[in-house]
């Protein structure tokens, strides 16, 4: 069980060091540290399917339920730790970015916690493998913004970093809502800036220049995408004869990494 416009010339790209953080967690069966086949297959992809070049170190942490003798858990959270050190560093993962593998020992569970009991338990049974990532690196080039700003000339784009989308949608995270909030804050401040907003869309086969949408079936993701910050913004008060919204689909690739290809940036088209 687990849980779980044209291309841009001249693009700079400046590196901060706050990291974040991705986790996977692998469960066992009671007093068990081995994995079965999918077990070890699943763990090994997570790793895998990761950007290598945002990983900065690896921890492996092990753990048990509340049932039985405290040393003889710490010792099996250890072993479980361990055979997760063993399966990835087996299917090509280095050991020096595993900068620990640590058995924790039990998990305790509140007095008063009756409902569900084994399944709690059973979440407790568990290595989590931790993810250290570098932050993306952030967009620098002169015409090129993070936020809108009091003086703009037409033509500018706002890059909004924090407006990213998962693969195959055009539903906007809370932290991209978050984001769009201040927007609409300085769109209502600013009251002369007219912009489009334009959507774009990453990893689509050669022949095609959009990419489906998985909730609608339909080839308009990039256009989806754009409108999902129209709705919004309006919804947040931004006057809709102020902004447009169209699709790109790949056609304005960054060519860095993928994730930088579903996104949403704003171009102003009137001061």
């Amino acid at each position: 069980m687990l849980r779980f416009l044209k291309f841009l010339p001249l693009l700079f790209f400046g590196f901060v060091s706050a990291q974040e953080e991705a986790v996977f967690s692998v469960y066992f069966e009671f007093d068990k540290f081995s994995l079965d086949e999918k077990q070890a297959k699943d763990v090994v992809n997570f790793i895998k399917n990761t950007d290598s070049t945002r990983i900065e170190s690896i921890q492996i942490f092990g753990y048990t339920d509340d049932i039985g003798k405290e040393a003889y858990n710490f010792k099996l959270s250890t072993n479980r730790a361990t055979t997760i050190q063993s399966k990835l560093t087996e299917n090509g993962v280095k050991n020096k970015i595993i900068v620990t593998i640590e058995g924790k020992g039990r998990i305790l569970i509140d007095d008063d916690i009756v409902d569900n009991l084994p399944e709690k338990r059973s979440k407790n049974r568990r290595v989590d493998v931790v993810l250290n990532l570098k932050e993306l690196p952030k967009l620098v080039l002169p015409g090129f913004y993070n936020m809108i700003q009091k003086n703009h000339v037409i033509g500018d784009h706002i890059y909004l970093e924090n407006i990213l989308f998962d693969k195959g949608s055009s539903h906007l995270t809370t932290k991209a809502k978050s984001e769009l909030d201040k927007v609409a804050l300085l769109c209502l401040r600013y009251k002369n800036i007219e912009f489009e907003i334009q959507g774009h869309v990453c990893c689509t086969p050669p022949n095609q220049k959009e990419a489906i949408d998985k909730d609608t079936k339909k080839r308009q993701l990039s256009t989806n995408r754009a409108q999902s910050v129209f709705k919004y913004l309006a919804f947040r008060r931004v006057p809709k004869n102020r902004m447009t919204f169209k699709g790109y689909g790949n056609t304005v690739p960054l060519g860095k990494e993928p994730e930088y290809d579903r996104r949403v940036e704003l171009v102003i088209t009137k001061i």
